[in-house]
């Protein structure tokens, strides 16, 4: 029972990561619905961010203070600059851009525009030096494929449309066909438009990706640096408003979908996926956390037939194939690579224990030392039991 006991809680640790990526690709699906229509109802993107990191920090900062009290490092001029660019990165940068290329594109479009996000964080990091690249090795070339495959499905969605999917639900949705046909006309006449902001969004998220790997392993409280980042994109959103909103009508928020995808994006979005990107990041790597990204789209093609009535093509499904296969490629060859670490720690000589005369416990480094050790004893013994003259 015991041995069973330790398997079980063996395997979950080792899925947490996954499970925990996972869960987070469910999250943003959510909030790429709810934050199309809190944007098709007319609220500024900009606000939004603003709002959004509001919400994050109000929430987060809390468990900083009291959790990481004793842990938390000391600001250096270093650590805030990084954490200044982060802040910009993040909640300006890429936030915003991606807001306004969702604003032109349906979120199905946008989020198989995202699915560029492996393969830039794959590069940067290979740049970074945070990956190692042998094509000799299988596990390297699954990875490179992977990528591949991965932007070939998201471009597959993105240019194939091919024949209408009619889905069971379809036919019972409840929206508007003139309001669907009038956001698909706005949608073409803004397509290219939408495709460039999203391109740049997701070239600043993988960018924030590899500096918050980067300011971790300086600054070694998750939370703390979660929060600081929320409160610096909150400063530097509220200066780009007031520069790009001159009416003060735009902060009117009430109790409306507005605020439901402000908080929504704020708590889940932001405050609770830094954090697990971070503690994920730290064990895996920047690769291994956008790999999962690819996930939410299918989410969100799926969330978008029920409650936008968006239509499916099959050349969405068959994208959606590619992309989860570059997906598997990729994880593969992250696990290979975690097992050779594990292997290869394995592989150094471990300590062994021992009791000195002062009942002590002393390290001894390997079979060598025990072996010198015991030679030590029988010399001291047999010159114990010399006769002295």
């Amino acid at each position: 029972m015991e041995g069973k006991g330790e398997c079980g809680c063996s395997f979950f640790q080792r899925a947490k990561p996954y499970i925990a990526m996972i869960s987070l690709q469910f999250g943003y699906a959510g909030m790429n619905i709810i934050t199309k229509v809190s944007l098709n109802r007319g609220m500024s993107h900009y606000v939004l961010v603003v709002y959004r990191h509001a919400f994050a920090t109000a929430v987060i900062a809390p468990f900083a203070l009291i959790l990481e009290r004793k842990i938390r490092p000391k600001m250096s001029l270093m650590m805030f600059l990084q954490i200044f660019v982060l802040g910009l990165l993040g909640p300006v940068i890429d936030q915003n851009f991606y807001y306004a290329g969702l604003k032109y594109t349906p979120p199905t479009f946008s989020c198989a525009m995202s699915n560029m996000l492996p393969a830039m964080t794959f590069v940067m990091a290979v740049i970074c030096r945070m990956e190692k690249v042998d094509i000799k090795k299988v596990r390297c070339q699954a990875k490179v494929l992977g990528t591949i495959v991965t932007v070939a499905g998201a471009m597959l969605m993105t240019l194939y449309k091919g024949h209408v999917v009619n889905l069971l639900w379809s036919n019972h949705t409840t929206i508007n066909s003139s309001v669907q046909e009038t956001s698909g006309a706005n949608s073409d006449k803004d397509w290219f438009k939408g495709s460039i902001l999203l391109i740049f969004a997701t070239l600043a998220w993988a960018s924030f990706f590899i500096l918050q790997n980067i300011a971790m392993r300086k600054y070694t409280a998750p939370l703390s640096l979660t929060a600081l980042v929320c409160f610096m994109g909150t400063l530097q959103s509220i200066a780009v408003t007031f520069v790009m909103e001159h009416k003060p009508s735009v902060w009117t928020i009430g109790f409306d979908m507005n605020l439901l995808a402000a908080a929504y994006a704020g708590i889940v979005s932001s405050s609770i996926a830094y954090y697990v990107q971070g503690v994920v990041m730290e064990k895996r790597g920047p690769v291994f956390v956008t790999a999962f990204s690819p996930l939410m789209m299918i989410i969100v093609a799926t969330m978008g037939s029920f409650i936008l009535a968006e239509k499916i093509y099959i050349g969405g499904i068959l994208g959606a194939v590619l992309i989860v296969a570059g997906l598997y490629s990729v994880l593969w060859g992250k696990y290979k690579e975690y097992k050779e670490k594990e292997i290869e720690e394995a592989i150094i000589p471990e300590a062994v224990k021992g009791v000195n005369g002062n009942n002590q416990m002393m390290i001894l480094p390997d079979n060598e030392a025990i072996n010198d050790i015991e030679m030590q004893k029988n010399s001291d013994a047999n010159k114990i039991q010399t006769p002295i003259n």
